[in-house]
């Protein structure tokens, strides 16, 4: 009985390498892991480069098939602000540049209710998969460069 369990394990184990494998060697950027968009998100965030001042978030906005800048994509950042909470004055939305580079402004977020210093990110573009991620910036640091790199719609659906 042992022996057919982990040949079935073993089987499947393969199965998934296969359908897996097509998709990963496709990519040349690794995409930005998911992550969740937590209770506070609300569309449509005023568009400003600022939102804070003592820490800067930069990055490019890449394809994960390319590695190529994606120009334009809409990039919605919100956070809580110094006193723990989310308000309106912590939330931006940035349009990528030509480069597809992206640059905010803003405070050093707090932690809270035991969830670690974070800045929540939502990408949108036409012709690929949305991404909703997280950043978590290490104490006592001043800026990060983070890219956002982006499944194209096909990739994510295979």
């Amino acid at each position: 009985m042992i022996r057919i369990t982990q040949t079935i394990i073993i089987a499947l184990i393969a199965t998934l390498a296969t359908l897996t494998a097509p998709v990963a060697a496709a990519w040349k950027c690794a995409p930005t892991p998911q992550d969740e968009i937590g209770p506070f998100y609300r569309p449509n965030a005023p568009q400003r480069p600022k939102i804070g001042s003592g820490y800067v978030l930069e990055g490019t906005v890449r394809s994960a098939a390319t590695c190529q800048p994606i120009p334009g994509a809409r990039i919605e950042f919100w956070q809580a602000g110094p006193d723990g909470t989310y308000s309106d004055s912590y939330r931006a939305t940035i349009i990528a540049d030509q480069r597809g580079h992206y640059r905010l402004t803003t405070s050093f977020p707090p932690p809270y209710a035991r969830r670690p210093s974070h800045i929540h990110i939502l990408v949108d573009m036409r012709g690929y998969a949305g991404l909703i991620t997280q950043h978590y910036p290490k104490a006592g640091q001043r800026r990060a460069t983070f890219d956002l790199v982006l499944e194209t719609e096909s990739e994510s659906v295979r």
